[in-house]
Protein backbone atom coordinates (compact mmCIF):
# COMPACT_ATOMS: atom_id res chain seq x y z
CA UNK A 1 0.00 0.00 0.00
CA UNK A 2 1.31 3.21 -1.02
CA UNK A 3 2.85 5.11 2.14
CA UNK A 4 2.66 9.46 1.83
CA UNK A 5 4.65 12.15 3.43
CA UNK A 6 3.07 15.30 3.78
CA UNK A 7 4.15 18.87 4.85
CA UNK A 8 3.17 22.52 5.42
CA UNK A 9 5.36 25.61 5.35
CA UNK A 10 4.71 29.02 5.28
CA UNK A 11 6.74 30.93 2.15
CA UNK A 12 8.25 34.47 2.01
CA UNK A 13 5.84 35.27 -0.64
CA UNK A 14 8.89 37.27 -2.60
CA UNK A 15 10.98 33.66 -2.57
CA UNK A 16 8.27 31.32 -4.85
CA UNK A 17 10.71 31.24 -7.76
CA UNK A 18 12.94 29.85 -5.17
CA UNK A 19 10.90 27.47 -3.64
CA UNK A 20 9.85 26.26 -7.12
CA UNK A 21 13.78 25.51 -8.08
CA UNK A 22 13.67 23.63 -4.44
CA UNK A 23 10.67 21.80 -5.01
CA UNK A 24 12.23 20.56 -8.15
CA UNK A 25 15.67 19.70 -7.13
CA UNK A 26 14.67 17.97 -4.08
CA UNK A 27 11.67 15.93 -6.18
CA UNK A 28 14.61 14.75 -8.17
CA UNK A 29 16.85 13.50 -5.19
CA UNK A 30 13.90 11.84 -3.81
CA UNK A 31 12.68 9.79 -6.58
CA UNK A 32 16.39 9.20 -7.15
CA UNK A 33 15.86 7.46 -4.10
CA UNK A 34 12.67 5.42 -4.00
CA UNK A 35 9.24 7.93 -3.81
CA UNK A 36 6.49 7.32 -6.84
CA UNK A 37 5.74 11.15 -7.01
CA UNK A 38 6.60 14.55 -5.27
CA UNK A 39 3.70 17.02 -5.86
CA UNK A 40 4.21 20.68 -4.70
CA UNK A 41 0.95 23.63 -4.31
CA UNK A 42 0.79 26.86 -3.26
CA UNK A 43 -1.86 28.23 -1.15
CA UNK A 44 -4.37 30.24 -3.46
CA UNK A 45 -7.32 29.48 -1.30
CA UNK A 46 -6.52 29.51 2.26
CA UNK A 47 -8.66 30.39 4.84
CA UNK A 48 -8.58 31.87 8.32
CA UNK A 49 -10.30 29.64 10.98
CA UNK A 50 -11.78 30.51 13.98
CA UNK A 51 -9.65 28.24 16.51
CA UNK A 52 -6.75 26.62 13.90
CA UNK A 53 -5.64 26.78 10.11
CA UNK A 54 -2.62 25.66 8.19
CA UNK A 55 -1.47 29.74 8.25
CA UNK A 56 -1.68 29.67 12.51
CA UNK A 57 -0.16 26.19 12.25
CA UNK A 58 3.01 27.37 10.85
CA UNK A 59 2.93 31.37 11.72
CA UNK A 60 2.76 32.65 8.88
CA UNK A 61 3.02 36.62 8.58
CA UNK A 62 1.06 38.53 5.99
CA UNK A 63 4.00 38.51 3.09
CA UNK A 64 4.23 34.49 3.48
CA UNK A 65 2.05 32.14 1.54
CA UNK A 66 1.11 28.54 2.49
CA UNK A 67 3.15 25.61 0.26
CA UNK A 68 1.25 22.30 0.37
CA UNK A 69 3.29 19.36 -0.30
CA UNK A 70 3.47 15.81 -0.50
CA UNK A 71 5.44 12.77 -2.00
CA UNK A 72 4.48 8.82 -2.44
CA UNK A 73 5.81 6.38 -1.61
CA UNK A 74 5.62 2.72 -2.49
CA UNK A 75 5.30 1.53 0.73
CA UNK A 76 6.63 2.50 4.24
CA UNK A 77 9.20 0.74 3.87
CA UNK A 78 10.24 1.80 0.72
CA UNK A 79 9.91 5.46 2.67
CA UNK A 80 11.77 4.67 5.71
CA UNK A 81 14.64 3.85 3.19
CA UNK A 82 14.37 6.50 1.01
CA UNK A 83 14.40 8.78 3.82
CA UNK A 84 17.78 7.60 5.60
CA UNK A 85 19.26 7.53 1.85
CA UNK A 86 17.90 11.14 0.76
CA UNK A 87 19.23 12.27 4.69
CA UNK A 88 22.59 10.68 3.23
CA UNK A 89 22.86 12.52 -0.02
CA UNK A 90 24.86 15.64 -0.15
CA UNK A 91 22.94 16.89 -2.66
CA UNK A 92 20.32 17.54 -0.03
CA UNK A 93 22.30 19.66 2.05
CA UNK A 94 24.03 21.85 -0.19
CA UNK A 95 20.00 23.09 -0.99
CA UNK A 96 18.98 26.23 0.92
CA UNK A 97 15.50 26.44 1.83
CA UNK A 98 13.10 29.42 1.04
CA UNK A 99 11.50 29.06 4.10
CA UNK A 100 11.93 28.43 7.73
CA UNK A 101 12.20 25.09 7.84
CA UNK A 102 11.95 25.50 12.10
CA UNK A 103 7.65 26.37 11.24
CA UNK A 104 7.44 23.46 8.83
CA UNK A 105 5.04 20.63 9.51
CA UNK A 106 5.19 17.54 8.25
CA UNK A 107 4.19 13.44 8.67
CA UNK A 108 3.56 10.23 7.46
CA UNK A 109 0.52 8.85 6.31
CA UNK A 110 -1.01 5.71 5.71
CA UNK A 111 -3.55 6.02 3.14
CA UNK A 112 -7.03 4.35 4.35
CA UNK A 113 -8.14 2.58 1.40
Amino acid sequence: MPYIDGMVAAVPTANKDAYVAHAKATAAIFKEHGAIGCTDAWGDDVPDGKVTDFRKAVQATADETIAFAWITWPDKAARDAGWEKVMQDSRMHELQMPFDGKRMIHGGFAPLD
